[in-house]
């Protein structure tokens, strides 16, 4: 059983950096896509970046596409989340997932992935 534990939200003024980590223990964490994915209040859930098991390939969405940048270092089993130039609309709880599944292509849906942290709040002020 895969377990992700993710930290370092946090409150921060627009415009400001925050880099959230997702530590991985119980599975085989190099072989696994992960995936960043945020829900704010009334909101559904929805895909904000991954990253290929190897880390050679990742994927963003556009509302935070030049903003954003997810990477990962297997030898610490750990996947992580720079954001800068926050926005209030960026506020969410941000969520980590892995996928087994996936190979070399990853996927922007959340049934996709099987594993999922307890989340993290990030709150962004204007």
């Amino acid at each position: 059983q895969v377990q992700l534990v993710e930290s370092g939200g946090g409150l921060v003024q627009a415009g400001g950096s925050l880099r959230l980590s997702c530590v991985a223990s119980g599975g085989t964490f190099s072989k696994y896509t992960m995936g960043w994915f945020r829900q704010a209040p009334g909101k559904e859930r929805e895909f904000v970046a991954g990253i290929s098991f190897i880390g050679d390939i990742t994927s963003e969405a556009g509302p935070v596409k030049g903003r954003f940048t997810i990477s990962r270092d297997n030898a610490k089993n750990t996947v992580y989340l720079q954001m800068n130039n926050l926005k209030p609309e960026d506020t969410a709880v941000y969520f980590c997932a892995a996928d087994s599944t996936a190979g070399i292509s990853i996927s922007r849906s959340p049934t996709r992935y099987e594993y999922w942290g307890q989340g993290t709040q990030v709150t962004v002020s204007s």
